[in-house]
């Protein structure tokens, strides 16, 4: 990930709220021969004190998996909205295009929990993502059985976040008038992606 200033938060509590908004990561590590791992889980963050903790559960006897064992130190990656973003509305006309984005990465060493750990991350996951107190897929609707066979398949961990980069890349480098341009130009998109871009530079520059 490079480093240009002009493409950073404002500061660390904005790093913090982004992964908080964008909780699907890419966990990444290697394995005990150097190759390379990568899985896709959605997570849990927990602050104590000025410590970035990531929670979730991983499957048991995966390639991923039995490459932590052997190897502790991961990447997490937190990806954002991104999209293309042409240089025709650049006020100086003559210049590449480029393609705006957002990500945080967050490195440090992975460490496995036991099964209680896994029983509250469990519940926190299903809470947090399922946003009703009264939905029959929270934990604790779920049958013994089902809940002790579910446990023996899936491990849970906690990474203790050592050193954290970001890119928040909006156009920031571009002037007023272009920034409004690009901005204009992506909402009023027929693509997704393109119109949830738009979404985060509003927001970055309304900050």
């Amino acid at each position: 990930m490079y480093h240009i200033p002009h493409f950073k938060a404002h500061n660390e509590n904005e790093v913090f709220e982004f992964m908080q908004n964008h909780p699907f990561i890419i966990l990444n590590g290697v394995d005990e021969n150097n190759k390379p791992v990568a899985t896709h889980i959605p997570v849990l963050l927990e602050k104590r004190g000025e410590t970035i903790f990531i929670k979730a559960h991983i499957m048991r006897n995966q390639t991923h998996t039995k490459a932590f064992e052997k190897n502790n130190n991961v990447l997490a990656i937190f990806s954002g909205a991104h999209a293309y973003v042409s240089a025709q509305h650049y006020t100086q006309q003559n210049t590449a295009s480029t393609w705006n984005y957002s990500a945080v990465h967050a490195s440090g060493k992975i460490n496995f929990l036991g099964d209680d750990e896994l029983m509250k991350i469990l519940t926190e996951l299903t809470e947090k993502f399922e946003q009703n107190k009264e939905s029959p897929s929270l934990l604790q609707h779920m049958g013994e059985e089902y809940i002790q066979s579910m446990l023996k398949a899936i491990v849970a961990f906690e990474i203790e976040v050592e050193h954290i980069d970001h890119v928040f890349k909006f156009s920031q480098n571009k002037d007023e008038v272009t920034r409004k341009k690009i901005i204009d130009s992506l909402e009023n998109s027929n693509d997704f992606s393109q119109k949830q871009l738009a979404l985060e530079m509003q927001k970055h520059f309304k900050d």
